[in-house]
């Protein structure tokens, strides 16, 4: 994070953080000194954390893999195959974790272990709080086109990263909202700032292991081109994580949902995704 460094170093002390507001609402047309006090509900329940596997060192990379949809959302469906994108995703996703750990060097979270719904937001933010160094959201594409074959992987898109930054910046109120770096003595316009350049160099990364996911999991699984495609999706929003959805294949289309529902498509599926993500960790090792 060169440019976040550099920019706290600049920023340190240049703006204040403003004053704390008031739970409070004050009502006009009122005599002098009424107020009428809202109380804020308290938060909802924490989501509970998935386990982590494999090795018990901290200092060990963690993978956190996304099994997209379930419960009540099937996702895409193959009628004539009986098969559904959340079955699939879940058994492909197991696949992969269980790849990964056979390296023993990786520790491995699954978002759902389970045929349970998670909203978009929960998705990312379990990957966020277990402090995940990468995350990976499995999907199954469908097409009207039945002909469609091959996997996609696709990384959040660059349009306008300030303006989401801001949001960002006044949703999380400004506390710990990037690993390692405390905000919560930072102004607004501050915190904007930091989330942007720290989600952009997040997103250099995603695409630098799109990228790599296509040259090591070509030998096992075909793509479809162009094999990486950028778009706004919430899964992959997470400021500090580098974040990549894979669409596996086309659930559409007979030959691909047949092959990824069996063993072997599994498993080359996981081999595929486990060495890029092995050479990952590689280059990032070299780099410190």
């Amino acid at each position: 994070m060169v440019l976040l460094a550099a920019f706290l170093a600049l920023s340190a002390g240049a703006l204040a953080p403003p004053p704390q507001q008031e739970q409070v609402l004050h009502m006009s047309r009122r005599p002098s000194g009424a107020r009428l006090v809202v109380r804020i509900p308290d938060a909802a329940p924490a989501i509970a954390l998935p386990p982590i596997a494999g090795p018990r060192d901290p200092a060990r990379p963690l993978v956190v893999i996304d099994a997209g949809h379930g419960g009540h959302d099937p996702g895409a469906h193959n009628e004539r195959m009986r098969i559904n994108e959340k079955d699939l995703t879940l058994a492909i996703a197991q696949a992969v974790r269980d790849e990964l750990l056979k390296t023993g060097r990786i520790r491995v979270a699954l978002t759902r272990s389970d045929d349970r719904f998670l909203v978009l937001q929960e998705r990312y933010g379990i990957a966020r709080k277990l402090g995940a160094d990468l995350f990976i959201s499995i999907h199954a594409h469908a097409a009207e086109d039945e002909t469609a074959q091959g996997a996609t992987a696709y990384t959040l898109s660059d349009v306008a990263p300030a303006r989401g930054a801001a949001r960002l910046a006044a949703r999380e109120n400004r506390a710990d909202i990037l690993n390692g770096v405390d905000l919560s003595d930072k102004s607004s316009a501050v915190s904007s700032i930091l989330i942007d350049l720290t989600q952009r160099e997040t997103m250099a990364a995603s695409t630098r292991f799109a990228d790599l996911l296509y040259r090591e999991a070509l030998p096992h699984f075909p793509f479809r081109s162009p094999y990486h495609r950028f778009a706004s999706l919430v899964v992959l929003k997470a400021p500090d994580t580098p974040s990549v959805l894979l669409e596996t294949g086309y659930i559409s289309n007979d030959r691909d949902a047949g092959w990824m529902a069996t063993r072997d498509g599994r498993m080359q599926l996981a081999k595929g995704v486990a060495a890029a993500v092995s050479v990952h960790f590689a280059r990032a090792s070299i780099g410190r």
